[in-house]
């Protein structure tokens, strides 16, 4: 199967990047990928084994699902890997000059187009860096 892989650059320090991408209170903030939609609620277990959720809810409340999973690999400031159901994703974290490259890549799901998952999880990682560039400003 094809993995999708998104990518965006983040003008802050690592530590930052990789805190508030871990941080429940600001997963809350930044989780969505349209303004029609918000996370409602965020846990998250970081370590190897360890467990998270993310409650995504439309904001006129007509339908929601958790986005669950339970990490597999936890390199801090590097590397988090995660299997959600039969599927896993990798996200990396890597320092380049002024910004930190952060890459997820993932296994799609059969329901949605390709294109449209790998919209939606590049609209996520968009309102992450902006987050991130208005916290750090």
């Amino acid at each position: 199967m094809t993995k999708i892989t998104v990518e965006a650059q983040v003008k802050a320090p690592i530590e930052q990047v990789w805190k508030i991408y871990n941080h429940p209170q600001d997963i809350e903030q930044w989780n969505t990928a349209s303004s029609d939609w918000h996370t409602v609620n965020s846990v998250n277990d970081l370590r190897v084994g360890g467990q998270f959720s993310n409650r995504m809810e439309a904001k006129d409340g007509s339908m929601g699902f958790d986005f669950a999973g339970t990490y597999t690999e936890v390199i801090p400031y590097e590397k988090i890997a995660y299997s959600f159901g039969d599927r896993t994703a990798e996200i990396t974290f890597e320092q380049k000059n002024d910004a930190v490259l952060v890459k997820i890549t993932f296994d799609p799901e059969n329901q949605y187009p390709i294109e449209q998952q790998q919209a939606g999880w590049q609209a996520i990682l968009n309102n992450f860096a902006q987050y991130v560039e208005q916290k750090n400003s």
